[in-house]
């Protein structure tokens, strides 16, 4: 019972001298500390708690409404909570030399985590550049005619049993958008498109766990730590992964077919030897491994976020039927107007279908914080804000985009606020689905070219319903992801 005491009393001694520290350290700078981590930090009411890490960010962005900045707790890590578009705007693109680290650190043995998602510095430059040729407009209009037969598969797949039209829409939408990832980039195809292993894995990797969450919390309170104990993300996928990948490549090069695809692209890298950076000399070699993790970050990004945004205007359009019938009337009318079949010219005519999803994603985006590590000192404009180096950065975006200061009305769904005439009143830095600045969503155009080509069959075809009419939403616990819960939808043929 003493040492029990003892032990409680320690942990309540140590949380007091890091929350009086992390006061101390802001308060000279002149920024807000959140005072309700004097005894904790964010972080562990993240853990301790029953709601995302975006909603206890949200109750603080409420908190100090005038606050460009908040000082939150990370322990002995200094932590910024950046609220002020000018201020975010400084970070994510006028000084991204300052801020281009992610904030998540991974291990060189982690092979899977090689990506331009999770990697920084001269890796996530040199992938960056030479990933991003693979989603021009040239080479997606070259993918459009696999994507568009997914979606029509998958029309045809939810017709053909009742039971499938029967809520749980978000599993079946994400099952969609493997198919579509699978065969658009890599090529892969199977007897059944919507039961592929990658499926399994695209969710599971991105399940909010106590062991994925505690990862990710090390990888960002602790970077010797995580390095000295050598803790991987994606370790148990590997075998399968670089294994599926090798298949492919090898079989790509026995049929010498061109697909227009990604592992076209690698093959074609490949060829040319290592990757190289002109600025700075830095090498990769393009070996089988390094396409495997890149694969990786496109399933993972491409399968959930991608359905959890399909689902979000699906829902959306449910629960508005006037809405969902102006929807339907551009859908029928583009069809009447080009003899039944789907172009990819005919996806950027759908104009109000494409301001339904944004603002679908205005209201429920996918990925509700980003965040950022200062790597040199510097200072923010609005508040001349002094920020040193290994400083953690959040930036909201659920908490913009309900903000009534930059959408009026917030809470309704509106999809006109992205008209052609009311795109000016959107203030730049305020809205950010995909991200901004240098490290946007590299695949921002695949990703909108692949819930526009699914919704459009889907919607051609079927009326969506939800039994849940207007009111405040829930969602799913999670670390990085935003998901509606409790909420779902099922498909009635038109």
């Amino acid at each position: 019972m003493l040492l029990t005491l003892l032990i409680f009393s320690s942990l309540l001694l140590l949380f007091m001298i890091i929350g009086r520290y992390n006061n101390n350290y802001w308060t000279k700078r002149g920024v807000v500390f959140y005072k309700g981590n004097l005894l904790n930090t964010i972080l562990y009411d993240f853990f301790t708690g029953k709601k995302s890490l975006f909603m206890h960010l949200h109750d603080i962005y409420k908190k100090y409404p005038n606050e460009p900045v908040v000082a939150v707790g990370l322990f002995f890590i200094p932590a910024l909570y950046v609220k002020d578009p000018t201020n975010i705007q400084y970070i994510l693109s006028s000084e991204f030399k300052s801020f281009y680290h992610r904030g998540i650190e991974t291990n060189e043995s982690d092979i899977l985590a090689k990506n331009t998602l999770f990697q920084n510095g001269k890796t996530w430059k040199l992938l960056r550049e030479n990933m991003t040729p693979l989603f021009t407009s040239s080479k997606l209009k070259n993918m459009f005619y696999i994507m568009d037969k997914s979606a029509q598969d998958f029309v045809k797949y939810l017709k053909n049993d009742r039971e499938l039209r029967k809520y749980n829409a978000y599993q079946k939408l994400s099952m969609f958008c493997c198919a579509a990832i699978c065969g658009t980039v890599f090529g892969i195809g199977a007897n059944s498109i919507f039961d592929l292993p990658f499926l399994k894995i695209a969710q599971k990797s991105f399940r909010s766990t106590l062991k994925i969450n505690m990862r990710f919390a090390l990888s960002t309170l602790s970077r010797t730590l995580f390095n000295k104990f050598k803790i991987h993300f994606f370790k148990e996928y590997e075998d399968f992964f670089i294994g599926a990948i090798k298949q492919v490549v090898h079989q790509r090069e026995q049929d010498n077919i061109k697909k227009h695809d990604f592992v076209d692209t690698w093959l074609a890298l490949q060829k040319c030897g290592k990757l190289k950076d002109s600025d700075n000399g830095f090498e990769l070699e393009t070996t089988n491994e390094l396409l495997a993790a890149q694969a990786f970050s496109f399933f993972i990004a491409g399968v959930e976020p991608t359905a959890t945004a399909m689902f979000a205007t699906l829902f959306e359009l449910a629960k508005n039927p006037e809405i969902q019938q102006k929807v339907h009337a551009e859908i029928d009318s583009v069809f009447e107007n080009h003899s039944g079949a789907l172009t990819y010219e005919m996806i950027s005519k759908m104009v109000y279908l494409d301001m339904a999803i944004k603002e679908a994603m205005r209201l429920h985006p996918s990925i509700a914080t980003l965040s950022r590590r200062c790597v040199q000192n510097t200072v923010l404009p609005n508040g001349n804000i002094v920020v040193e180096k290994d400083t953690k950065i959040f930036i909201p975006v659920y908490e913009l985009h309900h903000d009534e200061k930059y959408f009026p009305d917030p809470e309704a769904y509106k999809p006109e606020r992205f008209s052609r005439e009311n795109k000016h009143e959107i203030i730049e830095f305020t809205y950010l689905p995909f991200g901004k600045g240098n490290r946007t969503c590299i695949g921002m155009q695949y990703a909108r070219m692949q819930i526009k080509t699914g919704l459009v069959h889907m919607l051609r075809h079927f009326t969506v319903h939800t039994d849940i009419n207007q009111g405040k939403q829930k969602y799913l616990k999670h670390l990085i992801q935003l998901r509606l819960d409790h909420n779902d939808i099922k498909f009635l043929t038109r």
